[in-house]
């Protein structure tokens, strides 16, 4: 499947409608990412080149100035010049016409004329100011400096004298909402991780390994034609569970404990994210199932929040306030212990210690802005969860919801929830 250009098209307009009169923005695609010795990890592009372009290659720039006088200038995508010897040993590179064709930019020149063609526009009275690209996620650090961040040194170097402009706050806005194209991609990769949840509720039986599973999982991931894992899978079983980042998946899976799943396959670049609890042997002892039912409640009663005008604090403080009275009834603590708590330290905080909701589309963790209003077509994960883990409980749940209009849709709708089906379909 190829998505169509009119998506690009329209990403690349939404931006340059919002640019300042003789602005530039320019863009970088991602690089080859070292692994060891003279091996690279599978490449992945940077996700707004990916969404203002579709193109999938290193070696490739993007430059947009909706005021430049020349119209064949005014959108112009940069990629690798043809190599043969590079197409012998690692197969057919992107032409310009395939280029044009996946991204519908009508001006494609070889990379080696980015800098160029940049210094014409930059110094032509119609370049003043230069919107630079970056990575701006408030909870992320990493130590390894991006090609995005040398890239935009060098661009600050080259004109020191131009004032510089962040794409990122646009890019972020625009993300939020998804495009029925968007909608479409992702409903995909919801469905395929869907079917890979079923096959694990086929075959999770005591004595597997945790990697067992995640082979299974992979096995349907690549025969739908999914690229991949969108993030590290989690599949943790019995008190492994309560590590909420755990990511291992090598324990035993034993007879009597719950097995978590966290997993969403990447189709197209978009993501999906799920999270399922099941008892490994099939059936789910009471005091599991009292867990569970707490957790599915709480869902069932936040999943109304997600309509127009919501937002994820809103739902954040909702959800511990009614898991705070599921912990009591579960006899976590009491209606009086919760009176003499330090309130900088609710007890609940001990059993629940995770945010409820996240945007989700090219990056698992989408563009971000907690206080912006639900709007239609923005899509977010519902996860509520307890980890109890004196007990080797840990459970969560997690749909990927489509706000619209009126009441939320859940991509991951038909998905065994409830217990009895969940028991049914192991049992089958």
């Amino acid at each position: 499947m190829m998505i169509p250009n009119r998506l690009f098209i329209r990403n690349r307009a939404n931006l340059a409608a919002q640019l300042p009169p003789k602005s530039i923005a320019v863009f970088t695609s991602n690089e080859l990412m070292p692994r060891n010795g003279d091996e690279f990890y599978p490449f992945r592009q940077q996700s707004d080149f990916f969404y203002l372009t579709g193109i999938n290659e290193e070696n490739a720039f993007l430059l947009i100035a909706p005021d430049y006088p020349d119209e064949n200038l005014r959108e112009v995508l940069f990629i690798e010049p043809y190599d043969e010897v590079k197409v012998t040993w690692q197969g057919e590179m992107l032409d310009n016409k395939q280029a044009a064709e996946i991204s519908g930019v009508k001006t494609i020149m070889g990379s080696n004329a980015f800098w160029m063609t940049l210094n014409d526009i930059a110094y032509s009275g119609y370049g003043d100011t230069i919107f630079l690209n970056s990575y701006e996620y408030p909870k992320y650090e990493c130590p390894v400096e991006t090609i995005q961040q040398r890239f935009n040194k060098q661009v600050k170097e080259r004109y020191p004298m131009h004032p510089m402009g962040r794409t990122a706050p646009i890019l972020n806005a625009l993300r939020m909402v998804k495009s029925e194209d968007e909608i479409s991609i992702t409903r995909q990769a919801c469905n395929i991780t869907a079917k890979a949840f079923h096959r694990c509720l086929e075959t999770v039986q005591p004595g597997m390994h945790e990697y067992e599973v995640q082979a299974e999982i992979e096995y349907v991931f690549k025969q739908n034609n999914a690229s991949g894992h969108a993030y590290a899978p989690i599949i943790a079983g019995g008190k492994n569970a309560c590590c909420l980042h755990y990511s291992k998946n090598q324990s035993q899976l034993r007879d009597g404990d719950l097995l978590l799943f966290d997993i969403g396959c990447e189709y197209q670049n978009y993501s999906s994210d799920l999270s399922r609890t099941i008892p490994i042997n099939g059936k789910f002892t009471p005091r599991q199932r009292d867990c569970y039912n707490a957790v599915l409640r709480v869902m069932k009663e936040i999943t109304k929040l997600y309509r127009p005008g919501g937002c994820i604090n809103e739902i954040n403080e909702t959800t511990h306030c009614l898991m705070e009275q599921e912990m009591i009834q579960l006899g976590l603590f009491s209606k009086e212990d919760v009176q003499h708590q330090d309130p900088g330290k609710p007890l609940e905080r001990k059993y629940l210690m995770h945010g409820m909701s996240h945007h989700i589309g090219l990056d698992v963790h989408d563009s971000i802005d907690k206080f912006k209003p639900f709007a239609p077509g923005m899509i977010l994960t519902c996860e509520p969860g307890i980890y109890i883990r004196e007990e080797g409980i840990g459970i969560r749940i997690e749909n990927d919801l489509l706000i619209t209009d009126h009441e939320p849709i859940n991509l991951f709708e038909g998905l065994p929830t409830e217990i009895e089906e969940i028991e049914a379909a192991m049992q089958r």
